[in-house]
């Protein structure tokens, strides 16, 4: 009986030490400042230091891998997009990233993905694109960061509603794609709709989001122009698969009140986010369930290598 009133069986309070959040990605980025403006508003919070540990490579498979491979105890967390649950798992097999990996905490980010052209480009809607892409079957050209980037993916998604086919030309970051479009080497340009911003040498076509973002409003969504796609680059705050619900629940409401803050706000209005950029657990798993879905059923139709 002394045996079960022994103090190694009492509950930890938690957290009672620092937090650690993995970025599975490189310091500067949006996603990178919206994670510092969490951590900086979690921290009061929670009473304890949340500290941001950048660890990019194999295009997040590093970082998120190694959250997944913790000790599911709350203190190893992940700020990361879907796609490192629903396009990593499909595109580096041997990465040890699996869907059911990391368990949803909170969304923390909506990231918008639109087709800009040159803007003296006579393609001035997607009706245009879709005309020019049906006379002459793949000889329009698109760019994006990369094979099974989000951007690709969008556009991939789109062109299939569209029933149009393009050439994809992958790059290493919006930057150069859109250096390519308006050297007027490429048509299109598929990109994160922030690089857009302070951009006059560039239009933009259409937004993809289920509605048009604050800081461009005057720019529809594909859903306005008739093609029912929305593909966005969503994300948040994940802990490994087996964190104890009580954990979870804790995060959970800490991050619904820093979401809500100024503070955050702030960092999402600088990073273009829309309206409804935050969202609850059940709201944010039931989104990675549909994208995990959405996203194996683009990628089993194109090449992952070129």
């Amino acid at each position: 009986m002394g045996l079960l009133a022994t103090p190694a069986l009492a509950q930890e309070a938690f957290p009672s030490r620092p937090i650690q959040v993995i970025n599975p990605y490189a310091a500067g980025g949006a996603t990178d400042l919206m994670a510092r403006a969490m951590a900086a508003g979690l921290a009061p919070r929670l009473r304890q230091p949340v500290v941001i540990v950048n660890r990019d490579g194999a295009a997040g498979a590093v970082g998120a891998s190694a959250v997944a491979r913790a000790a599911p105890d709350g203190y190893t967390l992940a700020f990361a997009p879907a796609l490192v649950l629903s396009v990593l798992p499909v595109t580096q097999p041997g990465s040890g990233v699996r869907p059911e990996a990391l368990r949803p905490i909170y969304q923390m980010f909506s990231n918008a993905q639109a087709i800009a052209v040159r803007s003296d480009s006579p393609h001035r809607s997607l009706r245009d694109l879709v005309t020019a892409a049906k006379a002459a079957p793949g000889s329009l050209t698109y760019g994006s960061l990369g094979i099974a980037s989000i951007p690709h993916l969008a556009m991939l998604q789109w062109a299939r509603a569209a029933g149009v086919e393009m050439t994809h030309v992958p790059f290493r970051g919006d930057g150069a794609v859109m250096t390519e479009v308006l050297a007027g080497r490429i048509d299109v340009a598929a990109i994160v709709l922030a690089s857009a911003s302070n951009r006059p040498d560039m239009r933009l076509l259409a937004v993809f989001d289920t509605a048009r973002n604050p800081a461009f409003p005057d720019v529809p969504t594909a859903v306005e122009q008739g093609f029912d796609v929305a593909p966005t680059s969503f994300g948040g705050l994940l802990a490994p698969a087996a964190t104890p619900p009580d954990r979870i629940a804790l995060l959970e409401a800490a991050c619904a009140a820093v979401a809500g803050e100024e503070g955050y706000r702030a960092a999402a209005r600088h990073a273009l986010q829309p309206e409804a950029y935050h969202a609850s657990a059940d709201v944010f798993a039931a989104r990675l369930a549909r994208d995990v879905a959405e996203k194996a059923e683009l990628l089993r139709g194109i090449s992952l290598a070129g």
